[in-house]
């Protein structure tokens, strides 16, 4: 049978070309009129963001695989596909320093206050030495507390651990024993880390479990003094209730780089808030990094219908045949 590959969002030639050495290529936009038909004969989809659920599923009788171009994968159904013997793939690894690198860049933005202070340059307001009112607050030395002590999670621990001499305290689903040896990281239960930290620094996965996990209550738990960064998935936040801890005084400051609705509303109340940063989702949007992210959701296609196993593979019982 030759296997056909619907390509969903955009994927640079070199790439399109090394997919179209060993299957059909074709191209469409999950909002395109043609995307349906393309996907009814599709045995493998490529892509980023689409959510892949049971009703598109339904649409997708010869599916192999599905390679999602991103380390989170709350946009696939994987119990579905699982149920479907269906394969799905991420991307993981890859983009783990660069994303941390962006996440510890937003907590000392946000700390420091240089986005709002560059505008201040910018628009011609320092005409005299600062005011105390727009001081920042220190990052060096402080306690940071990570909420998902996973790759990224360890990689921003090793930034603030070494290079800040930052305290690390943690709070995961299990001890991670290693952050606990090479960072001397402290584990706490959940409302003890909110309580202690100097910065609060979400990096959990999005399952049901975790929904909404920052709301009122979190915050409240929270020193006045202390920074909130959010660069997991929006999801993970109640919005409204970050909106009236900022407005409140219950903490300090945040920086977020993900949110519910991505692109974000003109609209949102979040966009009128000086202490909060906001980032476009920017976690591992470097020209290096995406490549090598397109580069490993294709090498984990192409191994997925030739009859090798993933590198990446998400639902490994479907290749052991235990569904």
């Amino acid at each position: 049978m030759n296997e056909k590959v619907l390509i969903y969002s955009p994927l640079p030639e070199e790439r399109i070309g090394e997919l179209a050495g060993h299957f059909t290529v074709v191209t469409a936009r999950p909002d395109s009129p043609e995307f349906t038909s393309k996907l009814l004969t599709a045995t493998g989809l490529i892509g980023r963001g689409l959510e892949v659920d049971a009703r598109l599923l339904e649409r997708a009788p010869l599916l192999k695989v599905v390679s999602n171009i991103s380390v989170g994968y709350d946009n696939l159904d994987v119990e579905e596909l699982t149920k479907r013997g269906i394969m799905a793939t991420n991307t993981p690894d890859v983009l783990t320093e660069t994303t941390a690198d962006a996440i510890f860049g937003l907590l000392i933005a946000t700390a420091r206050r240089i986005p709002e202070l560059d505008k201040f340059v910018k628009e011609g307001h320092w005409n005299s030495r600062l005011h105390p009112s727009l001081f920042g607050v220190d990052v060096h030395g402080k306690k940071l507390g990570i909420i998902g002590m996973g790759k990224i999670g360890q990689a921003i621990a090793r930034r603030a651990s070494f290079g800040f001499q930052m305290d690390i305290l943690y709070h995961n689903r299990s001890r991670n024993v290693e952050a606990e040896k090479e960072f001397d990281a402290t584990y706490l239960e959940m409302d003890d880390l909110l309580r202690q930290a100097d910065f609060v620094c979400l990096m959990a996965p999005q399952t049901p479990e975790t929904i909404g996990m920052m709301s009122r209550r979190e915050f409240e738990l929270m020193k006045k003094s202390a920074i909130f960064i959010n660069g997991s998935r929006g999801g993970l936040v109640n919005e409204d209730d970050l909106e009236a801890a900022l407005k409140d005084g219950e903490i300090l400051a945040a920086g977020l780089d993900v949110y519910v609705q991505e692109p974000i509303a003109k609209n949102h109340p979040f966009l009128d808030i000086t202490n909060l940063v906001t980032l476009p989702h920017i976690g591992s949007a470097t020209a290096e990094t995406r490549a090598n992210m397109e580069k490993m959701a294709c090498r984990d296609l192409i191994a997925a219908l030739t009859g090798e196993r993933p590198g990446a593979l998400i639902n490994g019982e479907v290749v052991a045949g235990r569904v």
